[in-house]
């Protein structure tokens, strides 16, 4: 099998939603390999606005626990590491270091909306992009949208212009946890092709 055929199986094939997490250390190298990775892949205007909290074990994993819906807590509590995926509703401050060829900036300050537009779609992009990425790095990734979003944003990004948008749980699955393997649309069912 072809290099690229491996790393289609390992990122999309054979990946799974881990529903549970083996006591392996996730490691601040890893995460940063993560990071690493997912922060080259393409946003309009380079404006990369999606940002994270890694959380660990311990004091900030309960508070977490607090803001997880009741089907996502006893996941999140198996895993190494939960990253909040969020956005900064003011990415734009950074366009004059990230897209240095225009005065993107400007395209932004004093219109929220469209700001709010581009954070959001872009930051969802990169987060698709973090859990590629995660996958790359060997790592398993339980993404929840299952969480009360206006306590995350209290609890762990108050004083900033974040905004969570997803939690992911990382680590290495347990494969006695996961679900049997759920069907997805054909071809013919999810596409049309024009022309």
């Amino acid at each position: 099998m072809s290099d690229s055929n491996i790393a289609i199986e390992q990122l999309f094939h054979d990946a799974r939603t881990a529903n549970g997490f083996l006591d392996k250390p996730v490691t601040d190298a890893t995460l940063k390999k993560l990071y690493d990775t997912m922060k080259w892949a393409p946003t309009a205007a380079n404006s990369s606005p999606a940002r994270i909290v890694f959380v660990r074990q311990g004091d900030a994993r309960e508070k977490l626990l607090s803001a997880m819906s009741p089907g996502n807590v006893d996941k999140t509590r198996s895993a190494p590491v939960t990253a909040i995926l969020a956005y900064d509703s003011e990415f734009y401050e950074q366009l004059p270091k990230l897209f240095p060829h225009a005065d993107a900036r400007s395209w932004y300050v004093g219109n929220a909306a469209f700001a709010n537009e581009t954070a959001q779609y872009n930051a969802t992009l990169q987060h698709g992009y973090f859990i590629i990425a995660a996958r790359a790095a060997g790592l398993d990734t339980g993404p929840m949208a299952g969480f009360d979003k206006t306590k995350v944003d209290e609890l762990f990004l108050s004083g900033t212009t974040w905004k969570s948008a997803l939690v992911v749980n990382l680590g290495y699955g347990d494969p006695s946890k996961l679900f049997p393997r759920s069907p997805r649309l054909s071809f013919e069912e999810a596409t049309k092709v024009i022309g």
